[in-house]
């Protein structure tokens, strides 16, 4: 596949902007790139801002042969893309449910997936991914960092871009041609969830399964969850997983498995 690259100087949101080109027929591989964000979506629809020229605030137009039902895992090919993506400039990468991305335990990378549906046909996913790249500092108190300060110097963005679509199209075309099996697999070998304590449900995080579901052990057994919340002490205080189809014809169906495209800090 060979990607359309877009740039943008500061926009609202990168997905917004994605979307409004899947709507208007943009193909497959359409790939939308901003130097800063002012309106990103995060988690419970949190806002912040970001400075120009620093990180990689990218989405693209997919248009997979997938299902509905089989599009959540587009979430987990992303994270284990972005994964690898960090890997090859710093070692010590990992995935924390739902789809943040660590570096040496601090946040470096997160992802939005929206899917606009028609009936029961998936139109376009719209795939974003917020990496932290040449930021010299965070606002202190966030449990985050950046390409710069993992290596001690800037890296060339561009660079980081190219390998980042690279791995994309790896790891969706992974999961179009062999099903989500692989995908939870590669997600699972670079997981730093398990293991973690759940605050509600009150468990422990041991698993996930093919629809992206954590599985918590708790008390009672074992449950799937699509929505879970984590200690205060770790700097979250909720993550979730929405599924399913919008119910107007054309519209977004967001998956929230990491609600911070825009917002790797």
């Amino acid at each position: 596949m060979t990607w359309t690259v877009e740039r943008l100087g500061t926009v609202g949101s990168t997905n917004d902007e994605a979307m409004a080109r899947a709507r208007g027929g943009a193909p497959h591989g359409t790939a939308v790139v901003a130097e800063a964000q002012s309106r990103g979506r995060g988690r419970q629809g949190r806002g912040w801002q970001s400075l120009p020229g620093e990180n990689i605030y990218l989405s693209v137009v997919l248009r997979l042969e997938l299902p509905p039902h089989a599009t959540p895992p587009v979430t987990l090919a992303a994270g284990v893309a972005t994964c690898d993506t960090v890997n090859q400039f710093a070692a010590g990468a990992s995935i924390k449910w739902p789809n943040d991305v660590l570096l040496s335990g601090l946040k470096v990378a997160g992802i939005l997936t929206e899917a606009s549906t028609r009936g029961d046909r998936v139109e376009a996913v719209i795939l974003g991914v917020g990496l932290n790249v040449n930021a010299p500092e965070l606002p202190a108190g966030l449990a985050a960092t950046s390409l710069r300060l993992a290596v001690g110097r800037a890296l060339d963005r561009e660079e980081v871009l190219s390998r980042l679509l690279a791995e994309l199209e790896r790891w969706t075309d992974a999961l179009v041609a062999g099903g989500a099996a692989p995908v939870v697999a590669a997600w699972r070998a670079r997981s730093s969830t398990f293991g973690r304590r759940v605050a509600q449900p009150r468990g422990i995080a041991v698993d996930i399964d093919e629809t992206g579901a954590l599985v918590v052990e708790t008390g009672e057994g074992r449950l799937h969850v699509h929505s879970a919340s984590w200690p205060a002490n770790e700097g979250e205080e909720s993550a979730t997983l929405e599924q399913g189809a919008a119910e107007r014809p054309g519209a977004p169906s967001r998956s929230e498995q990491a609600k911070d495209e825009e917002d790797p800090s």
